[in-house]
């Protein structure tokens, strides 16, 4: 075959198409790199790219704080790359348009400020003090450097000042002030009966006939869910756990020795200072002068120090075990006693004037204090290298294999059986949204195979397939009867109820009043004069309605039946409606007041602001 190609690749034909070929792509090559815009970013915003770099760090945000929201059984549908990356982009190209804004404005925010927001982050101190340790890894776990980290948040300092300056630049008028003190604090005299619908329930015959009928008429309601009988292999970490022998143990106590040994260490504040070599060497000596004259090392560091971080904190960089920093510090710092002060220090960030602050000793530990954490850890590692290779062989095997029995075999595990799973499966192990999503995926659920082998943790691991498929059924009355019982009970409660009120109702409107309808039928009223819309006294429903209902004519009154609550009936009658007047208030509430209506207006005009930037904003997404 090979020998037909290479004579047939000799034809004239094969010629002509193979030029053919070169020719478009040269064509295509050509064009593509004279008309190609060569840009690396993802989006642009008039004319400012936003990198892939910047997508991925925005991606990563968002799926640490869906994570962080909904715990380890976060559906993965939730959590998918495509919609994630859509958001993510989206909300990088609102804040460029905000951001660009804002510089056009001229806003922007100085180191020093930023320095002291860092130093005032709970997020980095311990014990009240800001810890550069601290700092830094929280910066490294979440993917920032100290540098983008500023950046970040001085945008955000600045589109918070746009978006702090556009909503507060609305303001209530007195005629604003009129209108919403009118409506806010109207009040609405009413007179209220309630027909608590317990009071109902135990006068209430219910027939078997009646229950059966219910039953016969609503098939659909009382279909079981469809549900399956899952086998399954589980995988877990202490299946594997074997136990250690002391010559092992001993061989990885003389290896971790110094885990567990604290070493000495020295804790420095610094003074650091960066630039030109001229000026650099001017700094030192003012810093120094000042720290000759009695200033503090504390107050120097404040006024001199280029590290933002540390110098809100008196200079202060925590311990060192005599690695943390560059080697010439370390020599310095190993050189001074308690409450000395180094010369000058030169390292690739700048020149450090350093303080050695506190010195603690160290200490060691014997093989038997720390024997039994030792075993733990062999074992982990052990183990989870044991059961990698397990998943990994299951893998290999299940993909292929009819059912679980071979798997197990080889493994050495025992075939499970599942109760019946439901889509909806609240309790246990198959309540975990990656194993019922596999369970009744088309793969499993109808063509029968074998799931892939699925990781709930990195400590367990499950395999399954569709023992027993049970399609939805009609459940049995037996099964359903007290809770057709308890709905139609309910049901006919709620209609006695509100014959009952129309029975009150027609007997208002005959003449009587609340309180001797009330009181003939047995039953509890309650008045209210003057409630408002913030009232707490009145029934929820009753407040909602009260509130939509139409004013009275003078010298009558409106009158309503309320059924929106599910345990209550309510008559309802509104005698009297007040406009609100804000003369009447405190100069704190009316300010409250006004301060509420100008925030309301100011959020909007910010939105229609930012929606204006938007629609003239230049927008490319590659």
């Amino acid at each position: 075959m090979l020998q037909d190609i290479r004579a047939n690749a000799q034809g004239t034909v094969a010629k002509v198409i193979i030029g053919l070929i070169v020719i478009s792509f040269s064509i295509f090559g050509i064009e593509s790199l004279l008309f190609s815009g060569g840009s690396n970013g993802v989006a642009e915003v008039n004319g400012e790219e936003i990198s892939p770099f910047a997508l991925q760090q925005e991606l990563s945000v968002q799926q640490r704080r869906l994570l962080s929201i909904l715990g380890d059984d976060a559906d993965p549908a939730l959590l998918d790359q495509a919609q994630l990356t859509q958001q993510a982009l989206e909300t990088l190209i609102q804040r460029e348009i905000i951001k660009q804004a804002a510089k056009d404005m001229g806003l922007n925010t100085s180191d020093q400020a930023i320095g002291d927001i860092v130093a005032s982050m709970q997020q980095f101190q311990i014990d009240g003090q800001f810890s550069p340790d601290l700092f830094q890894g929280a910066l490294a776990s979440a993917g920032f450097t100290p540098a983008l980290f500023r950046e970040r948040l001085a945008e955000d300092i600045e589109i918070g000042q746009l978006r702090a300056g556009i909503a507060g630049s609305d303001f209530g008028t007195d005629a604003e002030l009129q209108l919403a003190s009118s409506i806010a604090l109207e009040g609405r005299d009413v007179r209220y009966i309630s027909l608590p619908l317990f009071d109902f329930i135990a006068s209430v015959e219910l027939s078997d006939a009646a229950v059966e009928a219910f039953y016969d008429e609503n098939p659909d309601r009382f279909q079981s869910e469809e549900s399956v009988i899952l086998e399954y292999l589980e995988l877990g970490l202490d299946a594997y756990r074997k136990e250690v022998d002391e010559a092992r143990l001993r061989e990885e106590f003389e290896l971790v020795r110094d885990e567990f040994e604290l070493a000495t260490e020295a804790r420095v504040s610094h003074i650091l200072i960066e630039g030109s070599d001229e000026d650099r060497a001017d700094r030192i000596a003012q810093a120094q002068a000042a720290l000759k004259e009695g200033m503090s090392f504390a107050d120097v560091a404040a006024e001199f120090s280029d590290d933002i971080g540390s110098a809100q904190d008196g200079g202060d960089l925590g311990y060192t075990a005599g690695d943390t920093f560059p080697e010439a510090m370390e020599d310095a710092i190993a050189a001074l006693a308690v409450g000395e002060q180094s010369d000058a220090v030169e390292t690739e960030a700048g020149t450090h004037i350093i303080l050695l602050t506190d010195r603690r000793e160290g200490s060691s530990v014997s093989f038997e204090d720390v024997a039994a954490e030792l075993e733990d850890r062999i074992q982990t590692r052990d183990a989870a290298a044991d059961l990698l290779a397990d998943v990994e062989r299951l893998r290999d095997i299940a993909f292929n294999a009819a059912d679980l029995d071979d798997p197990a075999e080889a493994l050495g595990l025992d075939v499970q059986t599942s109760e019946p799973i439901s889509r909806t499966q609240q309790e246990g192990l198959f309540s975990r949204p990656s194993v019922l999503q596999a369970a009744f995926s088309d793969d499993v659920l109808e063509a029968g195979h074998n799931s892939e082998v699925i990781e709930l943790s990195p400590e367990q691991f499950v395999l399954l397939r569709v023992a027993e498929r049970r399609p939805s059924a009609l459940r049995p009355l037996a099964e359903v009867r007290s809770a057709i019982e308890v709905e139609l009970r309910e049901r006919l409660a709620k209609e006695a109820a509100a014959a009952q009120a129309m029975e009150l109702l027609a007997a208002l409107n005959e003449g009587s009043t609340v309180e001797e309808a009330a009181n003939a039928a047995g039953l509890q009223w309650q008045v209210e004069l003057g409630a408002r819309r913030d009232s707490r006294s009145l029934p929820a429903v009753v407040r909602e309605r009260l509130f939509a209902m139409p004013a009275p004519a003078e010298g009558s009154a409106t009158r309503e039946i309320v059924d929106a609550d599910p345990d209550a009936t309510y008559l309802v009658e509104l005698a009297r409606v007040s406009s609100g007047n804000p003369d009447g208030l405190a100069a704190q509430e009316r300010d409250s007041l006004r301060q509420r209506i100008a925030g309301e207006a100011g959020g909007t005009v910010q939105q229609q602001f930012e929606n204006s930037l938007r629609e003239r904003a230049e927008i490319v997404v590659y």
